[in-house]
């Protein structure tokens, strides 16, 4: 082919290609209409697909007719097939924000390939749309260039962390999606079996039982983009259906998974991103987290640690606080600085905010103005002893204030940890550009439900114990596990486990937790019958896939980095589902309904 050929030869060409070297080329532009201009007969068509967009001018002196008179009719989101030449744009026309931006098309040809009805919402800019609107008609909003790009570097992420796990020995290996109903924490989706009447399948919570048996098979390392259920109450930033990255491997130690989550994120965050975040991650035990930060997940791009203030108070006067103390409660607090300037109204404020939206029983403060201590505290409870001791032990200086609550001491610290977040954000101290990781490690293996008292797994029931514990001895709630969490910014990311491998350690801590040998023989018959077979020691952990997305693009809500997900209310609002079904395909399933619709009358 001849250079002439080559440059009258068609191209077919993404609305994200075009650069000045490519003028004079013939090129074919697929796409939507961004927008179109008409400047005193030339008339300007951006077309836009999810490469980009590129300029087409039709001129009435070059152009077909046909296509000329078509393209004045254009509307946005027609879908349009332009072919031209490829020229540089006169010199002070380039568009510098645009990839494409100093070439056109010199279009003078016109397929309209689908016309569009008017959007129910603007697809470009930041404009602010009804949440409900954009997921009834999700397939629009998804065009937007945010969307877009949300979707492209959630697949580059996973794209990185599929690379780096393939080089690291991992076997990627698919478990079933219809499998046998057992407890792990949140109520399952029934299938129920047309073929065995009155039985159901589960939908997976997690692979858990099935990445461990993939061990006990011998497959010595194993990953999967698994895709996972739980019918949950509605919350604001869950979804029914997640997707996380489930690891597992053998013979590991607690220091070899953690390597390979560092290494996995680290991918992540760097191909994707072009973040470092800086491995080997900060490490901190459960009972350090609460102690410093108020929370099992702490944000550590500010300071603000809390602090035991319960020696300051020490023989106090002030009922609540003394009280407090001589039931064994602690006194938690945390300093504020330069908060002393702030307003009485905007110290009720933070009370009233602290009660209502955090459970405090009650939030006391001491402002160390310039112009003496202000409190919300009687004088009998501010000695110079105690106001000294306060001092010394959040480091307080003049211009300071000094927040504490009084409760059982894991009460207080929550509650004082949601505080330290409220004023994180209130100063613009959790800045999403920013992150910083770490593991949170040495669990409780168990703890107890506040209502009830009753064992409940701290992370699940197959989380080993940490080496050296007995599991005979008489309080099981002060038993540690070998149980992991990585937190970025103050959301977990992942959670995991060295397993039990011993089916009678296994059996003892169903035990604990309550199970008749009848459940443990319906529910995880199985697992402890391979466990017999020489199961080797083993462990893992899981990734949130939607949330580490979420921080990566600086999303609100996981909804905004999932392609089609339900809305707050577990409802897909554009196929309508939830939805009722015809009463021959519930016949089919051996199922009768006992309870009337919305709306039917008694």
């Amino acid at each position: 082919m001849t250079t002439a050929d080559q440059t009258t030869a068609l191209r077919y060409v993404t609305c994200g290609e075009l650069r000045p070297h490519d003028e004079g080329a013939r090129v074919a532009v697929r796409g939507w209409v961004n927008s179109t201009r008409d400047h005193g007969g030339l008339i300007f068509i951006d077309v836009r697909d999810r490469f980009g967009v590129t300029q087409v001018v039709f001129d009435p002196r070059t152009a077909d007719a046909s296509a000329y008179e078509t393209a004045g009719h254009l509307r946005s989101e027609d879908v349009i097939m332009a072919i031209g030449t490829a020229r540089r744009r006169p010199a002070g026309t380039e568009n510098l924000n645009l990839s494409t931006g100093a070439i056109e098309v010199a279009a003078d040809s016109l397929e309209v390939l689908n016309k569009s009805k008017t959007p129910p919402f603007p697809l470009h800019g930041d404009a602010d749309v009804d949440e409900a609107l954009r997921m009834r008609y999700r397939y629009i909003d998804l065009r937007r260039p945010q969307m877009q790009r949300n979707l492209e570097l959630r697949h580059r992420a996973l794209k990185a962390a599929r690379d780096y796990l393939d080089s690291q020995g991992f076997l990627e290996i698919e478990t079933p999606m219809l499998i046998k109903q057992t407890p792990e924490g949140a109520r399952d989706f029934l299938v129920p079996s047309r073929l065995y009447p009155g039985e159901f399948y589960a939908l997976p919570q997690s692979p858990q039982l099935f990445k461990q048996l993939l061990m006990v098979a011998g497959f010595h390392r194993y990953f999967q983009m698994a895709r996972c259920f739980r019918d949950e109450d509605t919350r604001a930033d869950r979804q029914p259906e997640f997707s996380q990255i489930d690891i597992e491997l053998t013979f590991p130690t607690q220091d070899d998974v953690i390597a390979v989550i560092e290494g996995t994120l680290s991918q992540m965050f760097g191909r994707a991103l072009g973040v470092d975040l800086h491995p080997p991650f900060r490490r901190m035990t459960f009972d350090q987290a609460m102690a410093d930060y108020g929370s099992d997940k702490p944000d550590l791009r500010f300071e603000m640690k809390l602090g035991d203030y319960s020696p300051a108070f020490a023989g106090t006067e002030f009922k609540i606080f003394a009280s407090a103390l001589a039931k064994g409660d602690a006194i938690v607090g945390l300093v504020d600085r330069s908060g002393a300037s702030r307003s009485r109204r905007e110290f009720d404020a933070l009370v009233q905010l602290a009660a209502t939206d955090f459970g405090a029983k009650g939030l006391a403060w001491i402002a160390f103005a310039r112009d003496g201590v202000k409190s919300s505290l009687p004088k009998a409870a501010l000695s110079e002893t105690a106001l000294a001791a306060i001092r010394q032990i959040g480091a307080a200086r003049d211009g300071d204030a000094v927040f504490f609550v009084a409760d059982a001491r894991p009460v207080a610290q929550t509650i004082a940890g949601k505080l330290r977040l409220h004023l994180g954000t209130e100063r613009g101290l959790r800045d999403p550009a920013r992150f910083e990781a770490c593991w949170v490690l040495d669990f409780p293996l168990f703890e107890r439900d506040p209502q009830t008292g009753a064992l409940g797994p701290m992370h699940h029931p197959f989380t080993a114990p940490a080496p050296g514990q007995d599991l005979a001895g008489p309080d099981p709630a002060s038993l540690r596990s070998q149980h992991y969490d990585v937190v970025l910014n103050g959301s977990e990311l992942g959670s995991g486990s060295i397993r039990i491998h011993d089916p009678h350690v296994q059996r003892r801590v169903f035990e604990l937790l309550g199970y008749t040998e009848e459940q443990v023989q319906h529910r995880f018959g199985f697992l402890l019958e391979a466990f017999a077979y020489g199961a080797p020691p083993h462990g893992g952990m899981a990734l949130g896939i939607d949330r580490i997305i979420a921080i990566m693009v600086g999303a609100e809500s996981i909804r905004e980095v999932i392609a089609f997900p339900k809305n707050q209310r577990f409802q897909d609002l554009m196929i309508e589902a939830p939805s009722a079904v015809e009463p021959e395909a519930l016949r089919e399933l051996h199922i009768k309904l006992d309870q009337k619709k919305a709306g039917d009358k008694p």
